[in-house]
């Protein structure tokens, strides 16, 4: 099914980002469609911290106030997932429950997936006793015995991190070998007075529904109750490639090359949120959406104004 109607933008992604941009879009009176998945990044998490004024809340509940704060301007929103972005006159968007609809901007903010290491028990906890960001989570967990699974040379750096909430850190090297660590690595990690233990991890250790440890494969156990991982990230950027947009590969996925609104190459099409880059926050997605929508508003506007000028 085709709309008739034309909206001014569609909006891909309904997390901070998504949101965002349709609460600033709705507020100048543009005809904005929020197509949302109902898959967000943080969904694990039981809370979300450092966004002020909402520190400490709920992911869901942020999200829920979200929806009902753009309802109020009249923006629409459909439970349902983009699988494709046609290009002519206007966009066309066509969403997998089969309906159809045109618009006139685009914003996309498809965010990212993270992709965990293949530890048992590691994927049930994370966003729990497993994390992976200490702005996050740091000061909930802040003096307890940490773990830091090595995924690869950059972990270093995450376990120096983590060394400011505690003072007991061990880095587990997993599948990295010492070798691959720096001079400068170790001298850093000793200074910080990080344990450092080769040998791969077999599994986490689970009692009560807590984290209690970490096993290696040869049969040695720690006593840990957090372990911090570095995911790796996987960009579901998947319909700006598709519309051609020019992407820059990063060692953590690639991502389209925006301007500071957060404009890509396409024209007409702008991408906010972890859509342009893997170490968005929930506060930076919400201030990109609003860039990129405030953007947007001008842009029609002048384009709006320009047609006109012509038929005079």
């Amino acid at each position: 099914m085709t709309e008739n109607v034309s909206h001014d933008v569609v909006v891909v992604g309904g997390g901070a980002a998504g949101l965002s941009a349709a609460l600033v879009l709705g507020r100048a009176r543009r005809r904005t469609l929020v197509v949302d998945a109902g898959k967000p990044r943080n969904a694990p998490s039981s809370h979300m911290q450092g966004f002020l004024s909402r520190d400490g809340m709920p992911p869901a509940e942020f999200l829920a106030i979200g929806r009902e704060e753009i309802a109020r301007y009249g923006v629409e929103l459909a439970r349902d997932r983009v699988v494709e972005i046609g290009k002519g006159d206007a966009f066309t968007v066509v969403l997998a429950g089969g309906r159809s609809v045109a618009a006139r901007r685009i914003v996309v903010a498809t965010g990212l997936k993270d992709d965990l290491p293949a530890v048992p028990r590691l994927a049930e906890r994370f966003g729990r006793d497993v994390l992976h960001c200490p702005f996050c989570h740091g000061w909930e967990v802040r003096d307890q015995p940490f773990g830091v699974l090595a995924t690869g040379a950059s972990s270093v750096h995450q376990a120096l991190m983590v060394s400011q909430w505690s003072k007991d850190v061990t880095f587990f090297l997993h599948t990295v070998a010492e070798e691959e660590l720096s001079g400068q690595d170790l001298r850093r990690l000793a200074a910080a007075g990080i344990d450092v233990v080769p040998g791969e991890v077999a599994e986490l250790l689970v009692e009560d529904d807590r984290l209690t440890g970490v096993r290696l494969t040869d049969g040695s156990t720690h006593a840990r109750s957090v372990v911090y991982v570095a995911p790796r990230p996987v960009p579901q950027t998947g319909l700006l490639e598709r519309l051609g947009a020019e992407m820059n590969e990063t060692p953590f996925g690639a991502y389209p090359v925006v301007d500071p609104t957060g404009l890509t190459t396409v024209p007409g099409v702008w991408a906010a949120g972890n859509a342009v880059g893997f170490a968005e926050q929930v506060v930076h997605a919400a201030g990109g959406g609003y860039r990129a929508a405030a953007a947007i508003v001008g842009d029609l506007l002048m384009s709006e104004l320009d047609a006109a000028a012509r038929e005079v």
